[in-house]
Order: C-alpha cells, then structure tokens, then sequence
C-alpha cells in the first residue's frame, strides 16, 4: 500500500482551491515531461498527499461526498496545466463509483478507508482480441476456496502509478462452485499482488505520461470479497456511465482551455504581426483577435456545457447513498431513470462540445502563433497530440446518435459504462 499520508478535504471550496494550487505546480514542466516521457511520480504522490483522491468517498466512511460537480471542476483544472496528471485519477474515481453503487459494508469500508489513507486505484479494463471493446476474456474462476484470474489488460491507465487494480473479469465457473452469480466482475486487487505483471509498454503519440500501458494476469489467487459484480451499477439506472463520461469531457475542455491559455501568453510575448497589419504588436491584428474570440467561445461553450451536463449528473445521483438501484423502491428508480437519461444526454452533448474545443483549439494555437511555435524544443504541440489521443475513447458520433434517436423516437440512452 502506498507510504504517502494524504490530507483531508471537507469541502468543496476547498477541493477546488487545492486543484488549482497542483495546477499550478503540475504545469511547471509539463511539457518537458512529455517530450522527455519522464513519468510524474512525484506528482502523482503529490495529488494523493492532498487528499483530492477521496473527495468522492461517502460521508458515512468518513469521506467528504462531494458531488460529481465538484470532481469534473477538480479534473478539468488540473488538466488545463497537465492533461496525463488529470487523466491518471479518472479510473481512480469510476471504481470508488462503483463501490458506492456495488460495493458490500465490508467492501466499501475497506477501499474507501484505504483511499482515505492515500491509495490510488487504476483500471485493468480493456482488451484486444475480440470483436468489440465490450468482449471479456480475462476470466476469474474457482481454484479451491479462492478464485483464479488470468488474461491481459490494455490501455490500462494509470496502473505505474496505482496501489490497488480494478480488474474487469468474467465469471468462469461452469459447475457453479463458487456460489456467485454469472456475469462480469470488477475485482479489487493490490497492484504487487504475485502473478500480476505490470508493463510500461504504452507508446501513444499524445497522453504519454499516463502510465497506460499492459497488465499480465497468471494464475493470480483472490479472494471472494475482492469480487464487486459489475451490473447494479452498469445495467442500471444509476448514472454510472454519465460520471464516468462526465470527467473525460472535463479532461477534454481542460486541454482545450490549457492550449488557449498557452496560445494566449505565446501571442503576447513572442509572435509577430503580419505586415499586412500595419500594426506594431501581434495582439494588435485585427484579425488574430477576431480568431481569439472565436476560440474563446469554442473554449467557454464547452465549459459552460460541462458545468450544466455536472448539474445533471448530481442530480441523477442525488440522494444515492450507497445503495445499489436494485435496492431502491420502484417508484424512485423510476424517477431516476428519467434522470439518468436526461444526465446521459447532457453528457453526450457536453463530450462532443468538449471534444471538438479540445482539438480545434490546439491544432488553433500554431495558427495564430505563428513559425516560432512548431520549434520542436517548446513542444507546444503536446496540447494537440494530448487531444487527439484523449478523444479517441469513445467515438462522438455515437453520442451524436443517441441524442437524435431520444429527440426523434422518444428512445433511452443505453445504461453502460461509456454513456
């Protein structure tokens, strides 16, 4: 388990006044460690110490429950000085989101007072080989009074960093041996945990710092009170999905308002004017502000939507505790059904508009910068690259889908983990 003693946060104020004083350390040096690819461990040690990791931990464990509001505005400031560090956490709080809807007593107060203590939880969730992303192979099966995982994980986000793994396994137990339920499971499991090989193989031309590489599992033994069975929490109305997607459009409007930012500065201090301008000063062309406008709306639509797709998504949420929607009355998972939906689309629209401000604006800033910013040496082309390999996750044409079908035909937004 991790060594670092992290702090406690209690408020929301305060939560956002922390991120923006990492923020301002973390960019220091940013784009030199990702031209370097030097890995920001001592970064990482620096957001768990502060206590944003378990902002999200329920008040009845000792946690400050702040709402997803709350955590997307942390995620997108931080991501404004170094998208890798603000990504590094996103799985951290998707499965703290699980063990809220999921979770047993005994599971919550275990990973929720070990994330009080300064853990950090990383994803082993998805795999190549199938058809689709959504195909499991990595399996967990009977192997005598334990359980047994073997496969391999990819893209697997922030796990150089990570105490614990959260590893999405299928149920292989034909003879139902051990008494649970068919279907996929996330298991907690303790990163040096022996069978587990953890690989830094990942070479992604942008987020190169995130620590996304590959996870072997061989023959590793758990427990059964590892296991959390994914489906009260993915099929169901629980807005699930819409967190989750919630902080990749945070980490998106970040870089977008991050590139602006950098454009910005490099503008005012060494960019030229075209002569055509017959101005003096660069920030002084008529039509390079009428472009900065133009991207400054591209940037504040985005974050205007991203604010109100967190109001949605607090109130799907709201009043969840931790229970599980299989656990709630009929008439509540009813009307949160409606709320979730309305959470998923707003989502959707805030994804897409933060998707678009992220690339248009970083591809946007050697435009209006000029020659000097492609020196290879400023790497300001991170911001670029750091977009375009963020926004692959999911594709927004599908989001683009779901919205026109629940306008034209009345229909729901699906319940998974990616919407």
């Amino acid at each position: 388990m991790t060594a670092v003693i992290a702090d406690r946060i209690e408020s929301a104020a305060r939560a956002i006044d922390v991120a923006r004083n990492l923020a301002a350390e973390f960019a220091l040096g940013a784009a030199a460690r990702d031209r370097d690819r030097e890995l920001p461990y001592a970064q990482v040690d620096r957001l768990a110490a502060s206590g944003l990791l378990a902002i999200t931990v329920p008040a009845a464990f000792g946690g400050a429950d702040l709402p997803p509001t709350v955590v997307a505005e942390v995620v997108r400031i931080i991501a404004t000085a170094d998208p890798n560090i603000a990504q590094i956490p996103h799985s951290h709080f998707v499965y703290l989101n699980l063990l809220r809807l999921a979770g047993d007593p005994a599971q919550q107060a275990r990973y929720f007072g070990a994330v009080l203590d300064g853990a950090r939880i990383a994803n082993a969730q998805s795999e190549r080989g199938g058809v689709t992303v959504a195909d499991i192979a990595t399996t967990v099966r009977p192997e005598g009074e334990r359980l047994r995982i073997d496969g391999a994980k990819y893209y697997c986000t922030g796990s150089l960093f990570a105490d614990l793994l959260a590893v999405l396994t299928r149920l292989d137990d034909p003879n139902a041996e051990s008494g649970l339920a068919p279907g996929e499971y996330v298991v907690y499991l303790p990163a040096d945990t022996p069978g587990v090989r953890i690989v830094d193989d990942w070479n992604g031309i942008g987020q190169r710092t995130t620590g996304s590489g590959t996870i072997i599992f061989d023959g590793v033994l758990v427990e059964p009170d590892q296991l959390v069975a994914r489906n009260a929490a993915v099929r169901a109305p629980t807005g699930y999905g819409a967190y989750a997607q919630l902080l990749h459009a945070a980490i998106d409007a970040g870089i977008a308002r991050g590139a602006l930012t950098a454009a910005t500065d490099f503008v005012r201090q060494y960019s030229r004017p075209w002569f055509e301008a017959d101005v003096e000063r660069a920030v002084d062309d008529p039509l390079l502000i009428q472009r900065f406008g133009e991207l400054a709306v591209t940037v504040t639509a985005a974050e205007a939507t991203l604010s109100a797709a967190g109001l949605a998504v607090d109130a799907a949420v709201e009043g969840g505790g931790t229970r599980s929607a299989a656990a709630l009355p009929v008439d509540v998972t009813t009307d949160r059904s409606d709320a979730v939906a309305h959470a998923s689309l707003t989502v959707a629209t805030a994804k897409i508009l933060a998707d678009r401000a992220a690339n248009e604006v970083s591809a946007a800033l050697f435009e209006v910068a000029g020659t000097r910013s492609a020196a290879a040496d400023l790497n300001l082309h991170h911001f670029w690259r750091n977009a375009r390999t963020h926004t692959l996750h999911d594709p927004v044409r599908w989001k683009y889908q779901h919205i026109g079908r629940a306008l034209l035909h009345d229909a729901p937004p699906p319940q998974h983990g990616v919407f």
